[in-house]
């Protein structure tokens, strides 16, 4: 149940009711591939560093340890000790970003596991029984995502072959949440709107899409490639074919300044690996942009990543002494740069939620980009 509660232009504050807790939106989503964030992070420190909804992967969680296990173990709340709402992804990205060796046919994807080599098919069934059988709160629909490169020919016979793989994914998932063995009967679909950069197909797709009338709608094939103005050119196309009811999520993206423009003209849920990924590389982000903590400057330096933070690094240690954990390696550094950096999204986050509350986002988000363009 998606409650609208205030817009500004096309900006939109909202709730989702979920059966594991009310997301506020918009949401960062954080990400947790394998069941767990990259970096030592807990599902303690998540609860700490306000995270809403948790991140996990279809195909990599059906890989290793195995779907059935993971349903054996009470689904993936009980498994990896998380009470609030997970997403999991349909696994149709890796399967096109990881498989060497694939064969698309109508039923679904031949492909070899990029682990063992094994032979795995997927198609929408087989990913709603995966997803099913994870137990997430929200699941995605299988589909193809073609790049943003690929000839508009290809385009048109992959979009609409995502819409007739989309209305199996939803009459499988009613079928399971129908089954008496099912851990969550209320699990929800969001579809995923494709079509590359081509603004008449992608509208096309998310009119078909939107009389499946589904849980929520997802603007997937984004960010892999193509520049962040050709970006906001599909949103500001598409987005307004999406339903206004339902929330809007914008998959795999992206940096602060790519989550506030795309606030900006109606996305309200969000992913992307980035925060977690250049922490573990010593990157880290401030109201002034992002810093590489093992620049020397940072040596003697005994400020915190970012004064006034309230993330549980920066109440406690210095920017000189995460460069040396970094520099000798320890795992403590790189856990300390993902907690920041989770923080700072969750936080922007809240404050973005906040502005909308306050009819102030346009000032907001004209503040923040200066700051980030600014520099320290």
């Amino acid at each position: 149940m998606y409650q609208l509660i205030k817009t500004e232009g096309r900006a939109k504050r909202a709730q989702f009711e979920t059966v594991h807790g009310t997301i506020q939106t918009p949401v960062f989503m954080n990400v947790g591939t394998v069941a767990a964030i990259k970096g030592a992070v807990s599902t303690m420190d998540l609860q700490q560093i306000k995270t809403q909804v948790e991140l996990s992967n279809t195909y990599h969680l059906h890989v290793r340890p195995g779907d059935e296990k993971i349903k054996q173990m009470g689904g993936l709340h009980k498994f990896m000790n998380w009470d609030k709402p997970i997403l999991t992804d349909s696994g149709g990205f890796q399967v096109f970003s990881l498989a060497k060796l694939r064969r698309i046919k109508e039923e679904g994807v031949y492909f070899n596991s990029h682990i063992d080599g094994r032979k795995i098919f997927m198609g929408p069934e087989q990913s709603m029984q995966i997803q099913s059988n994870l137990a997430s709160t929200i699941a995605m629909a299988f589909d193809e995502c073609p790049s943003s490169t690929a000839e508009r020919s290809y385009v048109e016979d992959s979009v609409a072959r995502t819409t007739r793989w989309l209305v199996r994914c939803k009459e499988e998932m009613a079928r399971l949440n129908s089954l008496e063995d099912t851990i969550n009967k209320k699990q929800m679909l969001f579809g995923i709107n494709q079509g590359a950069i081509f603004p008449d197909i992608r509208i096309e797709h998310a009119k078909a899409i939107s009389e499946l009338d589904l849980d929520g709608y997802a603007i997937g094939g984004l960010a892999v490639g193509e520049t962040h103005q050709e970006m906001y050119h599909i949103l500001d196309e598409v987005v307004p074919y999406l339903p206004k009811n339902k929330p809007t999520y914008l998959m795999g993206v992206g940096t602060p300044a790519n989550i506030l423009e795309a606030v900006d003209r109606g996305v309200d849920f969000f992913d992307c690996v980035y925060p977690s990924r250049n922490g573990r590389h010593g990157h880290v982000y401030t109201n002034h942009g992002k810093l590489n903590l093992f620049n020397a400057k940072y040596e003697l330096d005994t400020r915190p990543i970012q004064e006034g933070c309230g993330c549980p690094t920066c109440q406690h240690y210095s920017r000189a002494y995460i460069r040396h954990l970094l520099k000798a390696k320890e795992m403590l550094g790189m856990r300390l740069c993902v907690l920041h950096n989770l923080y700072f999204y969750n936080n922007m986050m809240e404050e973005i939620r906040d502005a909308l509350d306050e009819g102030r986002f346009a000032q907001y988000k004209a503040e923040r980009l200066a700051g980030f363009e600014a520099g320290e």
